[in-house]
């Protein structure tokens, strides 16, 4: 038995002992997939910024099959990879990934495939999560799309190595894949802020669209059903998923504005807006539209557009919050928690959406209950 097989092997039994694989025909998928043929290079991350590391050094097959998101992009610069290479760590933003194997699981079982399943994946990326859907359905049977011709030129050529022979194109996601067929099911392994119209106007009537929320607090995993035209329903997840988001839906990025206030004392710590586990983050995430968390020095931030601010910090046992700008932000993240609360601390999977073209809302227990705008 080679390494590679081992290694696969051992990737399994750690989807299974985290709870997120169960269908054995995703078992065999992830045990069959030669992950290493589509990461023969990566980026890992050093102190100093982003390392490049590719087939033949010391730990790079381990990694590969490691249960780490691997980074193969940064600043949608391809040539990045190797400046690091040739004159060490480069700093960068990621903007393509082989994500974590544990989220692909979640996903691909998500989707709920039957044989004969006709799906259409947005964001190719290595090709990896596509070489999976080409084990469980057949090549014939997947269609991947990415807007980086690079990309996805690289990705068919590993396909192909790896014995698999999808659709490949180089498009824009927003758009879907409008290659003349309706598709039982789309993936899309980008976060996107919004439901493309175009998705379910492409997905058959009663076929899944499976993607995750891009929100600057309370993202997060949903699954539609397709309606007619580009109408559909759905549900947020209790199984959770965080994706690099479509270009086109990416946030700018936010800075504390400049400015003193004076710190008051808080029972909230700001874990509970911005860390997935909480179970508060999803509605936070709703009731403060626009708002972004950040690092600002040695203090987690809070920054509207309209420039307001909160920068908050552990104090002894307690925690304390200092305000600026026209509105007070942390008092609507305590009225916020307040109604939470009165709510019943609903979490994630009691919130669904209806889509109708490019009005979408998000509501709560059910359609005719409190809605909010999808978009943030």
């Amino acid at each position: 038995m080679s390494s590679a097989t081992r290694l696969r092997r051992r990737l399994v039994e750690h989807l299974l002992a985290e709870g997120v694989l169960h269908d054995a025909r995703w078992m065999t998928a992830f045990r069959t997939v030669p992950r290493h043929v589509f990461l023969p290079r990566f980026f890992v991350p050093a102190a100093n910024g982003w390392v490049a590391m590719q087939s033949g050094d010391d730990g790079w097959l381990a990694r590969v099959y490691s249960p780490d998101v691997l980074v193969i992009q940064l600043d949608d610069d391809s040539g990045l990879w190797e400046r690091a290479r040739y004159l060490g760590a480069q700093p960068g933003t990621p903007t393509s990934s082989s994500s974590q194997p544990s989220i692909m699981a979640i996903m691909l079982e998500e989707l709920r495939v039957a044989d004969g399943h006709r799906v259409l994946e947005i964001g190719t990326g290595t090709g990896y999560n596509t070489a999976l859907l080409c084990q469980r359905l057949g090549s014939g049977l997947v269609y991947t799309v990415d807007i980086d011709p690079e990309l996805v030129d690289t990705a068919r050529k590993r396909l192909a190595e790896a014995g698999y022979a999808p659709s490949c194109a180089a498009a824009d996601g927003a758009e879907g894949y409008p290659a003349g067929v309706l598709y039982d099911r789309i993936l899309c392994t980008c976060s996107v802020s919004s439901i493309p119209p175009a998705w379910l106007e492409q997905t058959v009537p009663g076929g899944l669209v499976v993607t995750t929320l891009n929100r600057p607090i309370g993202g997060g995993l949903v699954r539609i059903v397709a309606g007619e035209g580009a109408t559909g329903h759905g549900r947020v997840l209790a199984r959770d998923g965080r994706f690099m988001p479509l270009r086109a839906h990416r946030f700018k990025p936010s800075k504390v504005p400049d400015g003193e206030a004076a710190w008051r004392p808080t029972r909230l710590p700001m874990r509970a807006i911005t860390e997935v586990r909480s179970r508060f983050e999803f509605f936070a995430g709703l009731q403060l539209p626009g708002v972004t968390a950040s690092r600002d020095g040695r203090h987690t931030a809070l920054v509207h557009p309209d420039g307001s601010w909160v920068r908050h910090r552990q104090r002894g046992d307690g925690f304390e919050v200092a305000e600026g700008g026209p509105r007070r932000l942390w008092e609507l993240v305590e009225n916020a928690q307040e109604e939470w609360f009165d709510l019943g601390q609903p979490g994630r999977d009691r919130f669904g959406l209806s889509i109708d073209g490019e009005d979408q809302v998000i509501w709560l227990d059910a359609p005719d209950g409190r809605t909010w705008p999808l978009s943030p």
